[in-house]
């Protein structure tokens, strides 16, 4: 597992980061653009920043949207009309992707910015996908639902899919054009799209990385709801017989 977090080189305007958006916090937008800034001055790149509004009801606002357009020349915001889930918000965002080189996280930006900087290094080092692990210490401040369904995943993952990682659920990816073909070809739209991609991205042979992430301090965990768990296993046996 790649741990390497130095960058180097020229600036390069090869990045495009994404972020599925749906009914964000108050002051989204300005927690959005101090950490754009502050990651393209660490990766020493331009982004080209795609927010996928995925159908919010509160949030998403036209001066929100406005802030962040004055903010960032290369800005590219995608407008879902009904809620249909992170993957389906997503592959949106992958589809008008201009850029070789892809990463999308979360709203909040949970992960470090050291984070970040792995994964991108890994794409640098012409991996086509790159995953990112979340290490024992993510369990410690963890809701402990949270912490069974996701340790019940990994176990999954390593007993029934055989997948390269154990932790498919991480938010902070990254993938080239081949690795963004295979993402558009996913299509479960919720909880487990992110093992669906995996799953494909093996069986295709692409060159695929883990990096160690970590999340930031006081993270504020979302709810596990269990009427999503049990929908989401039907797609977990979609995953499992999927060619």
């Amino acid at each position: 597992m790649e741990k390497e977090i130095a960058v180097s080189g020229s600036q390069i305007k090869n990045i495009s980061l994404i972020l599925p958006c749906y009914n964000p916090p108050e002051g989204w937008e300005k927690t959005v653009v101090s950490a754009v800034v502050s990651i393209s001055r660490m990766l020493n790149v331009q982004i080209e920043l795609i927010i996928v509004n995925d159908g919010s009801e509160r949030g998403w606002t036209e001066e929100s949207v406005n802030y962040i357009r004055k903010s960032r020349e290369a800005f590219v915001p995608v407008i879902c009309t009904e809620n249909k889930g992170k993957g389906y918000a997503l592959r949106k965002g992958v589809e008008v992707a201009s850029q070789n080189k892809i990463i999308y996280t979360d709203i909040d930006f949970p992960y470090t910015e050291e984070s970040m900087i792995r994964v991108f290094n890994g794409l640098r080092k012409n991996h086509d996908v790159v995953l990112g692990h979340r290490g024992k210490n993510y369990y410690v401040n963890t809701p402990w639902f949270r912490k069974v369904v996701s340790k019940f995943l990994r176990w999954t993952l390593k007993t029934f899919l055989r997948l390269p990682t154990d932790d498919s659920q991480c938010g902070l990816k990254g993938f080239n054009k081949k690795g963004a073909a295979v993402f558009l070809d996913t299509r479960i739209n919720r909880f487990l799209f992110d093992m669906e991609f995996i799953k494909l991205a093996s069986k295709r042979k692409l060159d695929i990385a883990k990096v160690e992430v970590d999340l930031k301090p006081n993270i504020v965990f979302s709810k596990v709801h269990l009427g999503i768990l049990f929908r989401e296993a039907f797609n977990f046996l979609r995953v499992l017989f999927r060619r």
